[in-house]
């Protein structure tokens, strides 16, 4: 589990920065709020995530519907963080933080224990 999530890890810090690369571009030059931004650079990150992941962490076939099974559930959390962090009058840098560090951790759990379970 631990060479697993060492793995998990090496893609989520790509991954991380393409999400935060994104959400940079979207925030500062187009004025969209941290929900959209923060939802754009999910969208360019989790392609990238979702088959990485698929083939080289978990070494499991990626289908159709394990891609919006991953989508979904990781696109809601992204929403969810962003629109909290605008509720609450958050400093981007704290949303990408925050979103970071809770999407690692859960979306590991996900990854694991629902998209990519061994059958």
């Amino acid at each position: 589990m631990l060479k697993v999530f060492l793995k998990y890890l090496v893609v989520g810090g790509m991954n991380t920065a393409l999400h935060w690369v994104t959400f940079a571009v979207v925030f500062y030059s187009s004025s969209h709020n941290q929900m959209l931004s923060n939802f754009a650079g999910f969208c360019v990150a989790v392609t990238f995530s979702f088959f990485v992941n698929a083939k080289w962490t978990f070494q499991s076939e990626h289908t159709t519907s394990k891609y919006f099974m991953y989508v979904g559930f990781m696109g809601l959390l992204a929403l969810a963080c962003g629109y909290l962090a605008d509720k609450a009058s958050l400093n981007p840098l704290i949303t990408l933080l925050g979103f970071s560090a809770i999407s690692l951790f859960v979306g590991f759990l996900y990854s694991t224990f629902v998209v990519f379970k061994e059958e």
